[in-house]
Parts: C-alpha cells; structure tokens; sequence
C-alpha cells in the first residue's frame, strides 16, 4: 500500500477508547505525524471489516481489547507537498468504544502510548478534530 503520494484515499480506522474516565492516546511513532500525540488507529486491510480493522489496530497499537459503542465522525485528513500533489490523503472513520481488557503497552506504529485524563488533553498538542471527536464521543459512554 502505498501511503505517500497515493492514487486514491486510504481509509483510516480509529477509536476514541475509555476507561474509567480516560481516553486512550498514542504517541505516532511513524510518518504522516511522527512523534504527534493521537488516538489509536491505522490503515484498513483489504477483505476486513471496519470492526474488525479497529479491533486489530488498537490491540496492535496499545494492547488492549476494546467493545465498540458506535460510530462518532468520518473525518478526512489530506496534506498537500510542497509542489502542490496530494501527500497524504486518508479519509478517518473514527469509532467511541470501551476498554474490556489488556495493559496498555506501546506497540506497532506506536511510539507511546498512555490513559489520560480529558482535562489534561490540552498539554499533548493535538490536532483540532482529535479534540473535536474526543468530545463528541461522551454521547456514547451513556
């Protein structure tokens, strides 16, 4: 799959994961947004479902098992290059669920990963609409 320059939109899978009050964040550990902090996610694979995508990005991700509550937003991140062609284009289905097991650990493209509190979101610097998504998420927790 060819994620920089591609032919077509790519779609990304994320999820909006809580726990006992906390989100579940990771920090990219590859391009696009290396070292930016995000919500856990990545690239859907041919022949899977969006569930079935989500459910292995986080475990892949994090480690931790998830039970998907419903969809939040369709969002689409597209960065242009310096000479005007389409870098990265992904087009983000982003999911609210609820952690159900596993210790959070750093993996796959993750170069970290944490629980954090909502109020403290603000200090890892991140882009607009993960703040957006996050918030629109607590519709979900009940």
């Amino acid at each position: 799959m060819v994620r920089e320059y591609p032919a077509q939109p790519l779609v990304g899978l994320g999820a909006i994961v809580w726990k006992d009050g906390k989100v579940l964040m990771v920090q990219r550990g590859k391009p696009p947004r290396a070292g930016i902090w995000s919500l856990p996610g990545g690239a859907q694979h041919l022949g899977e479902t969006v569930a079935q995508g989500i459910h292995r990005e986080i475990a892949e991700e994090t480690g931790v098992r998830i039970e998907l509550l419903g969809l939040v937003d369709v969002i689409d991140s597209v960065q242009t290059a310096p000479d005007g062609r389409i870098l990265y284009h992904y087009t983000i289905i982003d999911y609210a669920a609820r952690w159900v097991g596993g210790e959070v650990v750093a993996g796959d493209d993750a170069a970290a990963a944490a629980w954090v509190d909502p109020a403290e979101l603000h200090k890892l610097d991140l882009w607009e609409e993960t703040h957006r998504v996050i918030e629109k998420s607590r519709l979900w927790l009940g």
